[in-house]
């Protein structure tokens, strides 16, 4: 498998975690208030990753001020940012349509890679971009899919712009951080970000329901410890534009585990643009395997 597909897989099991979050944040809006959340999220996160990078021998390099400003920014908006908005969107509108707002993610994502990083996508990658986006309109002209409230999606939508931005602005780290050192960074400066928000919040009742608990245990340890290492080992290995292109896969899995958890229903739209996203994500794949081999075989 070459650098580039191991980079693709990283990527899709990411963004899985990142549709997953979508569920959690729904169950801990039930119960917790956003900043509480978020803290308690890193909380949990930020001493397993020290584990981990201490078993692993991991070291931080020396940063300069430019990157030590480029990870508070990313901390702030993407791990905070991204976290408080979508809680607080979600106390207002339901899962299904967190699912179709995050659907917007790869063309904010796409855009914010071609402004910032000044790439410049190929037809092929141009045409990918733009059967995923297909799979996620299929999506979001579901019927009853805009029923929610516009307070919450303009909440949700704006969480989505905090995680275009925290996903792409790792190119712009001019030091060679290894991801589990960056995963921790992101954490324990998330931690700072929202511990101090959070003690100004509404206080904690006794009467929590577990699954807001549950829920941000499993938003701790999957999508921040495991969704952080997968997403900079996976951004490492391709472009910021192909980065972009696999967010699409986060929607898909939001409305499959609305119907498998909250029981949502799910129809043939949703079937469709399903499809159409795996269809983009593996024919991306393939292209790219191709062309390992083309280059192997020139040898």
């Amino acid at each position: 498998m070459s650098r580039q597909v191991q980079g693709y897989v990283y990527l899709a099991l990411a963004m899985l975690t990142v549709g997953s979050t979508v569920i959690a944040s729904k169950l801990i809006a039930s119960g917790l208030p956003p900043f509480t959340a978020t803290a308690l999220r890193f909380a949990l996160a930020f001493p397993v990753l020290l584990v981990l990078m201490r078993a692993s021998g991991v070291r931080l390099p020396k940063l300069s001020r430019h990157d030590r400003l480029i990870l508070v920014v990313q901390a702030g908006a993407g791990s905070v940012g991204y976290t408080t908005l979508l809680i607080s969107g979600l106390s207002l509108s339901s899962a299904a349509d967190a699912g179709v707002v995050i659907g917007t993610l790869p063309v904010v994502s796409a855009g914010i890679s071609i402004l910032l990083l000044r790439e410049r996508p190929g037809r092929g990658l141009l045409l990918a971009v733009a059967l995923a986006m297909a799979g996620v309109l299929s999506i979001a002209v579901t019927p009853g899919a805009a029923g929610g409230s516009l307070a919450g999606n303009l909440l949700i939508f704006c969480a989505v712009v905090c995680e275009g931005l925290f996903i792409l602005l790792n190119k712009r780290l001019k030091a060679d951080i290894p991801p589990l050192a960056q995963s921790t960074l992101m954490a324990g400066i998330g931690f700072v970000v929202a511990v101090i928000p959070a003690a100004f919040a509404a206080p904690v009742t006794p009467d929590i329901p577990a699954s807001a608990i549950i829920a941000v245990v499993y938003y701790a340890l999957v999508p921040t410890v495991g969704g952080f290492l997968l997403w900079y080992a996976g951004a490492a290995r391709v472009s910021g534009t192909e980065a972009a292109l696999f967010t699409a896969v986060a929607p898909v899995c939001a409305v499959m585990l609305a119907f498998l958890i909250l029981g949502e229903p799910i129809g043939l739209n949703q079937i469709a643009g399903i499809a159409c996203v795996l269809a983009a994500v593996l024919g991306l794949a393939f292209a790219g395997s191709r062309a390992a081999m083309n280059i192997s075989g020139g040898r």
